[in-house]
């Protein structure tokens, strides 16, 4: 095992998750399409949750966009649609990344990236916290009925069938639904400075 690094066996197992689906994403699997023993896996990962978290995390940046952004709501809206194209790009990818996030293990930069943005708008944490996971929720959510829509339509393949390549406009009912989200806060950041404010 000396010879594969702990990112090979992580783009292994991306792999694994592109031609099978998550319910086959196992240690037994991807050791077997490596070459090697399940119990070799356990040098680079304790658990198989650990492996599902680093898939997870290599999925998203995967997925990051070299583009300097300079306002908070664009920031905002630059993470959801990053976050739905790394997850749409991969079998199961809402599942997985959704699921993995709920846990707690991984899949934790594109919230904290969220609370960044709210924060630098002048948001409290609190409004940083539930704006955060408001809008990881909708993309959850949006991307997740995508790719089951896509999967009754094709069973071979659970990637979205509608899914804009990196870079390409963003389906309408996205853009719209994330705008909506986005415009919400907007206005929750600029009552919670508001109050803030009064309050000195």
């Amino acid at each position: 095992m000396a010879r594969y690094r702990k990112v090979d066996v992580v783009d292994r197992a991306i792999g694994v998750l592109d031609d099978r689906g998550l319910d086959d994403l196992s240690m037994r699997n991807v050791a077997a399409e490596m070459g090697v023993r399940p119990s070799a896996l356990y040098h680079h990962f304790a658990s198989k949750q650990a492996l599902l978290d680093a898939v997870a995390d290599r999925i998203l940046e995967l997925g990051r966009r070299a583009t300097e952004v300079v306002t908070w709501d664009a920031e905002l809206r630059l993470v959801g649609t990053e976050l739905r194209d790394a997850m749409l790009g991969r079998r199961d990818g809402a599942i997985l990344i959704a699921g993995v996030h709920a846990l707690g293990g991984g899949a934790r930069e594109p919230q904290r990236r969220m609370e960044d943005a709210l924060r630098r708008a002048g948001a409290d944490e609190h409004l940083a916290r539930v704006g955060a996971r408001t809008l990881l929720h909708f993309v959850f959510g949006h991307v997740a009925e995508e790719q089951i829509r896509a999967r009754s339509a094709d069973g071979s393949r659970a990637v979205g069938a509608d899914a804009a390549p990196p870079g390409a406009e963003v389906p309408d009912d996205f853009a719209v639904g994330l705008g909506l989200v986005l415009g919400g806060l907007v206005t929750a950041v600029q009552r919670n400075r508001g109050a803030r404010a009064a309050a000195q």
